[in-house]
């Protein structure tokens, strides 16, 4: 397995300065459609009731990265250092476009899900490049005791270049999207589901164009790389709902919780990652990479599954109707 994934490692994954500000444009326009939805209300709402959203934003800046660390570390005899730093990545990333959708489809709180969506994401130009640097700096330094292989050395995480980033990215297209919500409320309404759908379709391009180039290697590493992010996704939906049932939140809260933690912008992942000047080009990152374009996939499919369940199941904790929020 080892052996697997760092020949896969060993391609580099260079993107021309043309694809990567079409990426660059692509996950902008996707956080623009999102903040179409963010109301100053929303903000209101959480200062007056404000244990469920100090608890979501927990389970996803706070735990997941932690949690990641762990899984990482107890992982480091048969993953290499940026198959790590790539389940790092999208753990310190904020929740995914498509989890309001998902908890809505789950009977959960959307209300919360749409204002979790709103603090993850304007709190992501901070803590996305906080996380990344402090545990994946930790995360190095373990592999570098068990593992003396180039790939350690040359990764150096520059958590500025990565804030100015990750604020270009996801605060211009928020202020502008909720200046637009503000100002031409009408006009936000009827174009926010349009959005969305292209949304979805550029997101998929965004996955596809990463795994294109690299498509056979893909196949040969997917079976390991399944099985670390089905393991990884499934740990951010458990914390993410056994953290809100510990502070005794609603059942509803804690569905949404539990979304919110479970999908992941998988999308800024990549474009991260593909930024020239954040991780040079001569980086053997395909590791990073792949992790965050399958989470990107399998996450879709997670909480699908996950919000049926919980629509569906009659009887158990998965019921809406068998047991009081």
């Amino acid at each position: 397995m080892l052996q697997q994934l760092q020949a896969f490692d060993s391609i580099r994954l260079n993107f021309s300065p043309a694809g990567l500000h079409a990426l660059n444009l692509a996950l902008a326009f996707v956080m623009f459609g999102v903040a179409l939805e963010i109301k100053t209300e929303h903000f209101k709402k959480l200062l007056k009731n404000p244990k469920s959203a100090i608890t979501g934003f927990i389970s996803q800046f706070l735990v997941l990265p932690f949690i990641t660390f762990l899984l990482v570390i107890s992982l480091k005899n048969y993953i290499t250092p940026t198959v790590a730093l790539g389940m790092i990545l999208v753990a310190a990333c904020p929740g995914g476009n498509i989890s309001n959708f998902i908890s809505s489809l789950a009977r959960g709180n959307v209300a919360l899900s749409v204002s979790l969506t709103a603090i993850a994401t304007i709190g992501a130009v901070i803590f996305t490049p906080l996380n990344f640097a402090l545990w994946g700096k930790l995360a190095l330094s373990y592999f570098s005791a068990h593992n003396s292989s180039e790939l350690v050395r040359p990764i150096e995480i520059d958590a500025l270049q990565m804030f100015r980033t990750v604020f270009i990215i996801l605060g211009v297209p928020i202020i502008l999207g909720m200046t637009v919500n503000a100002k031409y409320p009408g006009l936000a309404k009827r174009i926010i589901k349009p959005i969305k759908k292209i949304s979805i379709i550029i997101f998929a391009v965004i996955v596809l164009i990463a795994l294109y180039k690299n498509f056979n290697h893909f196949l040969v590493v997917i079976k390991y790389i399944f099985l670390i992010v089905l393991i990884h996704n499934a740990l951010a939906f458990a914390s993410g709902y056994f953290l809100p049932a510990v502070m005794k939140l609603p059942l509803a809260d804690r569905r949404t919780i539990s979304i919110e933690t479970g999908i992941q912008n998988s999308g800024l992942a990549l474009v991260l990652i593909f930024n020239p000047r954040i991780f040079p080009p001569d980086l053997e990152l395909g590791g990073m990479a792949i992790i965050a374009a399958w989470w990107g996939i399998w996450h879709i499919v997670a909480g699908l599954f996950v919000a049926g369940m919980w629509t569906n199941f009659k009887y158990g904790l998965v019921s809406g109707k068998s047991i009081k929020a």
